[in-house]
């Protein structure tokens, strides 16, 4: 009996054919397109493993050989390789299982443990306290110097204004005759948390084993300070381990949101804890899939976090000093996107995206101002951006695209409207940057250029992959999903590459630091620090 090869032969033509339609038809993302590549794959793989145990009409042993030669090859490769999370187009990324992370790494230096605390749980009606005053910064106990005389800081997530925007020194354009040199090196625990910088020292978390760790180094030598733990781990296959969020430091504290949502105050100069808040457990709210990733944001000597608890427990404050209940509002779920603080339509404001809603809250009350619908159905991210004159600008990936809203106040009454929204820049978890009158992000991976005023695009090019951006004076630094770093010329006429170097090996989703020319980098692996050449 001759073999029936045509049934197979089917299976892999309209398999050809669906990855075409995939790849070719609508404005799907890179992601929705490599995962329905994948279920396309995964049916062929399962059509024609039917089609050679029963309809191929092939002698049984040969059948019985390749069906077992199958199995074999998955369960070497399945006892060789392991998942290591995704890639940010949601490709799978395999390692060998005896590869060694966090809890193979040399031991840190601890702090003994603060006595416990009492941790209240706020409600909805909880007096404001009030705004703390002022207070020196503290001396270290072993003072490290800056990289810079006037002891340049990167004290929050994007830096001093969360706007991912610094007056830095003129960055030299062209770093070939003087290349960025290496200050230090460090291998650290995983995570996908940035780095904070101030009075010489660069604060991170890290997960070290069964614990959550802040970490603190010495930002001109790469020493670790202090560190310490909480007894937290969070872990999955797709979203990786560890701590997502940056930490704050404000007034010689630093304050700390951990995947779990473990809020911590530590002391800048020892480590010592000085109030912890379980935020998840207090507010009855649930972890959103990917962790607790919104760095804490503080006003008024207020920490104010996205909770993501309903019932007017959605954005919390805690005060600064002493950890007690400030304030809480809102009922939205939380996302991944941080608290920024604004002036929009002459009123100071707290602005947050949440699961699905775009509001904004009384940075002294936590009384919603004003709310508008945002129900993306994707994982919410990127920061809002202002965009001058009362106007924000939000973008979302996964195909979902970017919205651009007007804020305006109506008597006591405030409200945003929506002005125009467009799929020309889908921005997964890079943020965007204004400079000039345009708006810079990497739509799905490749930089773009947008006209704010109407959602045009004015150009695309330059295939980054889903990394992150910062405007250092007049010029933009791209951190590559890959661990590059890519000097760029922002212009409205098309890309003006200048000069890159390999800063990080491996998949680099951490956002980067620049205190004064010191930039400060790392991912789930290691860490370093690059004198960056100025003019």
């Amino acid at each position: 009996m001759k073999p029936r090869l045509w049934p197979a032969l089917l299976v892999l033509a309209l398999a050809l054919g669906a990855v075409a339609v995939i790849w070719s038809v609508g404005e799907a993302s890179g992601q929705q397109r490599n995962t329905r590549t994948g279920a396309v794959v995964i049916l062929a793989c399962l059509l024609l493993t039917l089609w050679l145990a029963f309809l191929s009409r092939l002698p049984w042993r040969v059948r019985l050989a390749g069906l077992g030669g199958v199995a074999l090859a998955g369960a070497v490769f399945a006892a060789l390789f392991r998942v290591r999370g995704v890639t940010g187009d949601l490709l799978p990324v395999f390692e060998s299982r005896w590869a060694e992370h966090g809890d193979a790494l040399p031991p840190l230096p601890t702090v003994p443990p603060a006595a416990p605390l009492a941790t209240p749980t706020p409600s909805p009606a909880a007096t404001p306290s009030a705004p703390e005053a002022p207070a020196p910064p503290p001396t270290l106990a072993s003072p490290a110097p800056a990289a810079s005389s006037d002891r340049p800081a990167f004290p929050q997530y994007l830096g001093p204004d969360r706007d991912a925007t610094i007056d830095a020194p003129r960055l030299a354009r062209d770093w070939r005759a003087h290349p960025p040199r290496e200050r230090w090196r460090q291998p650290v625990g995983e995570g996908w948390s940035g780095f904070a910088v101030a009075d010489g020292v660069a604060i991170t978390q890290e997960q070290r084993g069964p614990d959550e760790r802040v970490v603190a180094y010495d930002v001109a030598s790469g020493r670790a300070l202090w560190s310490h733990g909480d007894a937290v781990r969070y872990a999955t296959t797709i979203a990786g381990v560890g701590p997502r969020a940056t930490p704050t430091i404000d007034r010689g504290r630093v304050f700390t949101m951990g995947a779990t949502g473990v809020l911590n105050a530590l002391d800048l100069a020892t480590g010592r804890r000085l109030w912890r808040h379980d935020v998840l457990a207090e507010h009855d709210a649930t972890s959103p899939e990917w962790g607790k990733s919104a760095s804490p944001l503080v006003v008024d000597g207020r920490v104010i976090v996205s909770a993501g608890g309903q019932g007017g427990r959605s954005l919390v404050a805690y005060d600064a000093a002493s950890g007690e209940p400030a304030w809480a509002g809102g009922s939205d779920r939380s996302s991944y996107s941080s608290p920024l603080l604004l002036t929009l339509a002459g009123r100071r404001q707290v602005v947050i995206l949440n699961q699905g809603s775009l509001a904004a809250h009384d940075p002294s009350t936590g009384a919603m101002l004003w709310e508008h619908p945002f129900p993306s159905g994707q994982p919410n991210v990127t920061m809002p951006l202002p965009l001058g004159g009362d106007r924000l600008l939000v973008s979302v990936g996964y195909g979902v695209g970017s919205k651009s809203y007007r804020v305006a106040a109506n008597g006591g009454a405030m409200a945003a409207t929506m002005e125009w929204e467009s799929p020309r820049l889908k921005s997964k978890f890079g943020n965007l940057i204004r400079h000039e009158g345009l708006v810079y992000g990497l739509d799905d991976g490749v930089l773009t250029c947008i006209d704010p005023a109407s959602g045009e695009r004015r150009w695309k090019d330059g295939r980054y992959g889903h990394g992150q951006m910062l405007l250092a004076g007049r010029l933009l630094i791209v951190q590559t999903e890959d661990g590059e770093i890519v000097l760029i010329d922002p212009s409205p006429d098309g890309l003006r590459e200048l000069t890159r170097f390999q800063a990080l090996e491996g998949k680099t989703w951490n956002p980067p630091a620049l205190a004064g020319r010191l930039l400060v980098v790392r991912n789930d692996r290691e860490a370093a620090a690059y004198e960056l050449p100025v003019e």
